[in-house]
């Protein structure tokens, strides 16, 4: 195959030979069941166990305990909300933002057909979550959850995880906190027994961090009320039912030492991003979606004004340059991003938004070879789109109102 300069980092991500390497033994030597008794299942378990105790180092846990692996963030965060929701029958009102992963939203609206009430807080132009909104929503003695992600997978925006915790909290001890930090492990430092001792729950997926897919982890805080969300067997302290994917836990443990090694890059990261935006705003009517908020250091959210984003990535592709429209769980829908709708981004640049999110395995060629071939991309592309006044060279008098 051509070179392939892959940006789509928040989708899913390589994983390394260091990662394969480390799971290669417990797929044919060490295969056995950790739940067994002979003595050979005792090397099966000791690598759970340490795996357990190596991500509970690597987010700042102050338990290995309260580590629960998963299959997936999407089933971390299920089992976080529905085994809230099992553990506190009397409380119904739940508490999220407009802007979350599908795997949070979806389960929101189906909680809602089950009588459940949902207040979901908006954000604004930069995709800041509404403060005061969000102080306003919380109900002493009713509200019994409230999930709000770490960092959008769309924008990278990050939400103040810290200090909404800590409101919660003060406001009713009793409220649980819960927080997809899919998008953030890995990119910042979580520090769960400090920073965010205010956090009872925290989910993340393995192939966002360089581990393979299929692999998830819950963190659950020792005494938060959760009730088990698959029944089955004894694994997991009784919290989830299935055979642990033993293989899959210990590449997962190794992608996060990895990790933590890496988190000195983060300036070499921040760099490329700004170079990025500062190579994409050289294109007339280009605007970076986020900017001006705390955002993940690897991703960029460009909004190319009156053409498609279809268009824009099916010609990216063609130059060997792998990005997104958004979320990858979404890439099936037409609709317009829901992030960038909450964030009233003007309809003719929500259309034309385009992702690009780095890695540590990101060069500064890569970048060079977007920035080469975007704006011939963009201007081929404007010749065509009827919002785009060729003569001009800009939006048509009604392209550029805002999407209310």
């Amino acid at each position: 195959m051509s070179r392939c300069v892959y940006l789509d980092n928040n989708a899913t991500t390589r994983v390394p030979e260091e990662v394969v390497e480390a799971m290669q033994p417990y797929f044919s030597d060490i295969y056995f069941n950790p739940s067994s008794m002979y003595e050979r299942a005792k090397l099966s378990a000791s690598a759970l166990e340490k795996a357990r105790k190596t991500i509970a180092h690597f987010l700042g846990a102050k338990q290995s305990s309260e580590i629960l692996f998963t299959s997936c963030a999407t089933e971390s965060n299920n089992t976080a909300i529905r085994g809230a929701i099992m553990a506190n029958p009397t409380r119904k009102h739940i508490i999220t933002s407009e802007v979350e992963h599908p795997a949070v939203l979806a389960l929101c609206e189906q909680l809602e057909r089950e009588g459940y009430e949902i207040s979901r807080i908006g954000v604004n132009q930069k995709g800041e979550l509404d403060m005061k909104a969000f102080v306003k929503a919380l109900r002493p003695g009713e509200t019994l959850l409230v999930s709000m992600m770490y960092a959008n997978n769309e924008t990278g925006v990050v939400f103040p995880i810290q200090k909404l915790s800590q409101i919660v909290k003060a406001t009713d001890s009793r409220i649980l906190f819960h927080t997809d930090a899919t998008q953030a492990v890995a990119k910042v430092r979580i520090d769960l027994s400090h920073e965010l001792e205010n956090v009872d729950f925290l989910s993340f997926s393995g192939h966002k961090i360089h581990a393979p897919k299929g692999i998830g982890v819950l963190y659950m805080k020792k005494g938060a009320a959760c009730r088990p969300f698959l029944y089955g067997g004894h694994q997991e302290s009784g919290r989830r039912g299935g055979t642990e994917n033993i293989p899959y836990i210990v590449g997962l443990a190794k992608a996060c030492e990895l990790a933590e090694a890496s988190f000195d890059q983060e300036a070499r990261l921040i760099a490329l991003r700004d170079k990025l935006e500062q190579g994409l705003l050289k294109i007339p009517y280009v605007v970076i979606n986020g900017q001006g908020a705390e955002r993940l250091p690897n991703t960029v959210n460009a909004a190319f004004h009156c053409i498609e984003g279809e268009g824009i990535l099916y010609q990216l592709d063609l130059e060997g340059i792998c990005a997104s429209s958004g979320s990858a769980c979404t890439s099936g829908s037409l609709d317009p991003s829901h992030v960038l709708r909450a964030m009233h981004v003007p309809f003719t640049a929500v259309h034309g938004s385009i992702r690009f999110s780095m890695s540590r395995e990101t060069t500064e060629e890569d970048i060079d070879h977007v920035l080469a071939v975007m704006p011939k991309i963009v201007d081929n592309l404007r010749k065509l789109s009827p919002y785009w006044d060729q003569e001009k060279q800009c939006p048509r008098g009604e392209a550029l109102i805002i999407e209310k």
